[in-house]
């Protein structure tokens, strides 16, 4: 048989024979004969080395472009205002901790390519003193370190199942309200629009301290609610020290008292107490006694003509309402990935966690703007205290511990800004997660021993304060930031795939569920979160021990963003008071261009530059270096995991995210 015939041999020899074909013949394999020509051979490898040369240039060239954008990041860096704090012990501990991992990692190298395995060798066959130390260390991992961190591995895995319980029982929770169509009703006849003496009295409060970028669309937004004028009072609190900015809002404050609207501005001269002093030195005021609502709006906060009308009718009929919050709406949401990510966590926590919280439990913590309270709920519950840098969520645990009710209203949206910045935002997150832990301590004793009923008291200690604001944090870092680097050394103690992969993944599926558009963003989401845990961890051990940064309070740094009907509005104002040139209208959703020409005048530019962050680069090296070593091991998706997630520290330790401050 010729070696390059075929035989086919079939059952049932009544219905088929033996056909023996040879493939030497080429009429009965024309493509074959086709395929053999060596020209097209020469050609189609020819096309493939050009695609791998392409590839390969594209990807030189990406890492080339890359790492010189590094460079010159780095070289026009400047340390970040938080240095002092980044030597804490915090620093401390993940610098040793990366030390004692790149040791670890050399060690593993070699014992790698050497092949040594404590199983194969008798103690006799050890040859030199890395050998017996690597196989020391083996025996010592075995006995004494796997079973700890073994341990500390099970109780984060524990908190974290608890956690993402949770999360899935207010996504269920969110499921059901959209399924059943539930939502605040108002009487549509509360009150008389022919008769305005019908409507209540309402103080709208607007806080602000060296707001040079938005005070003038905060006070114009506020100025054009729809309600009579007899009836509302607009109180400019400017807390503001520079003479400039307070000159400025004083001439802004005046520009639309000529116009009819009763606006006052108010300057406090001993600054004390933050926000919460500034709010509490404004209700001191005589005349408030006379207005039953007040409405509270930071400074980047755009309310819409309407917002009163669909906010007070609320509380008719509802003596026990005491608070009545609206939805954030972000004008900058698609600036950057900064502000994407941002906006998944935010459309989270108010159409899931607000409304949920706020349609089966009637309470919710105050988000400190886009809300009206009612007067004497603020009253009877203590007022405005100044002992946390969370004074919106203190009073609103007070007014909760008093029996007072909350509604939110997810249809009710407020435009307001995100910060587009890392620096920003990593001061905000700070302020948000340290505050908490703070008021933890001081209201822990008055939940105790408050009147409410015990479901209310558990809810608010476990849930409110305990599960969402100090166990997140804690495990997110310690679980993924220490103990899944630190099993790459130690495989006894190595997590499953479904706690660093599946339910990780299908938490952040459901987190992303309030805005769909954002799917696309899902991996860089997880990865963002786990790089925040780090800052929030720092937060909450500072809030919980009051460390020196507990009470520090940082304004949110604003770009002075608008939204088009705002440009318009403005444009318009400007086009009256003066001859200057006509503002035309902008596509895009952002104002930036515009209001950075209308007031070039006043804010001199300040070159841009990033900064460095030495607890995201620590962590990101010790995150790379086990990475090297899971390759080793060939873990997969450890490896994976621990690589992207490395990088995406890297990235924020040299403030690659966002846009750059002034």
């Amino acid at each position: 048989m010729a070696p390059n015939s075929v035989v086919v041999t079939m059952e049932k020899p009544k219905d088929f024979s033996i056909v023996q074909i040879n493939a030497s013949d080429p009429s009965l394999f024309p493509e074959k004969r086709k395929a053999a020509s060596a020209k097209q051979f020469t050609w189609v490898l020819l096309l493939k080395a050009y695609k791998v040369l392409t590839c390969v240039s594209w990807f030189a060239m990406a890492f080339k472009s890359i790492f010189i954008s590094i460079k010159k990041r780095i070289a026009s860096s400047e340390m970040s205002e938080e240095e002092p704090r980044s030597r804490g012990r915090l620093y401390r501990f993940i610098k040793a901790f990366l030390a004692i991992s790149i040791v670890a990692l050399v060690i593993e190298v070699i014992a790698h390519f050497k092949k040594w395995s404590l199983n194969l060798i008798n103690p006799w066959e050890i040859q030199g003193l890395v050998q017996w130390s690597y196989m020391a260390w083996l025996s010592f991992r075995v006995d004494y370190i796997a079973p700890l961190v073994i341990t500390l591995s099970k109780f984060c895995t524990v908190l974290f199942l608890i956690q993402s319980l949770d999360r899935l029982v207010l996504c269920l929770g969110c499921f059901w309200i959209k399924y059943k169509k539930l939502k605040p009703e108002i009487n549509d006849e509360a009150y008389d629009i022919e008769d305005p003496s019908t409507f209540p009295m309402v103080l709208v409060q607007i806080p602000m301290c060296n707001e040079r970028e938005v005070y003038a669309q905060s006070i114009s937004a506020a100025c054009q609610l729809d309600w009579p004028r007899d009836r509302l009072l607009i109180q400019v609190l400017d807390d503001s020290d520079d003479g400039n900015v307070q000159l400025l809002i004083k001439d802004e404050v005046s520009s639309w008292r000529q116009k009819g609207i009763n606006i006052i501005y108010r300057h406090r001269l001993i600054r004390t107490g933050y926000k919460a002093g500034n709010l509490k030195s404004a209700m001191g005021c005589d005349y408030v006694q006379d207005y039953e609502f007040v409405a509270i709006f930071d400074a980047d906060f755009q309310p819409n003509p309407d917002f009163l009308k669909q906010t007070i009718p609320h509380f008719k009929g509802n003596p026990d309402l005491g608070l009545v919050q609206a939805r954030w709406s972000f004008v900058n949401k698609d600036e950057n990935l900064l502000t994407r990510l941002q906006n998944i966590n935010l459309c989270f926590h108010f159409e899931v966690e607000q409304q949920v919280n706020g349609a089966f439990l009637n309470f919710f913590g105050f988000n400190g703007t886009a809300g009206v309270w009612r007067i004497k709920a603020l009253e009877d519950s203590g007022g405005w205290l100044e002992r946390t840098t969370v004074e919106d969520m203190d009073i609103a645990v007070r007014a909760h511990l008093n029996g007072w009710k909350f509604i939110f209203l997810n249809d009710v949206k407020v435009l307001c800004e995100l910060p587009e910045s890392y620096e920003a935002y990593k001061k905000q997150q700070h302020r948000w997660h340290s505050g908490p832990m703070q008021l933890f301590r001081l209201c822990l004793p008055a939940i105790i021993t408050s009147k409410i009923s015990k479901w209310k008291k558990a809810n608010l200690i476990f849930l409110f304060f305990l599960l969402r604001k100090l166990i997140l944090p804690f495990y997110s870092f310690t679980l993924f930031c220490i103990i899944l680097p630190l099993t790459m050394f130690i495989p006894e103690a190595e997590l499953p795939l479904w706690v660093i992969c599946y339910i990780p993944i299908f938490m952040s599926f459901l987190n992303i569920l309030p805005a769909p558009k954002s799917f696309p963003f899902l991996v860089p989401y997880l990865l963002f979160e786990n790089t925040m845990s780090v800052t929030k961890f720092n937060a909450m051990v500072s809030g919980l021990f009051q460390l020196g940064s507990a009470y520090e309070w940082v304004v949110t740094k604003k770009t002075g963003r608008s939204s088009e009907s705002d440009l318009l509005a403005l444009a318009e104002r400007e086009s009256k008071s003066s001859n200057e040139e006509k503002i035309l209208r902008r596509h895009s959703e952002s104002g930036l261009e515009l209001l950075s020409k209308l007031h070039e005048q006043e804010a001199p530019r300040v070159k841009k530059r990033n900064r460095l962050y030495r607890k995201e680069l620590a962590l990101a090296f010790l995150l790379l270096t086990a990475a090297a070593r899971s390759l080793l091991s060939a873990h997969g998706v450890h490896f994976y995991y621990l690589l992207f997630q490395g990088l995406s520290f890297l990235v924020v330790g040299l403030d690659l995210i966002g846009e750059q401050v002034s």
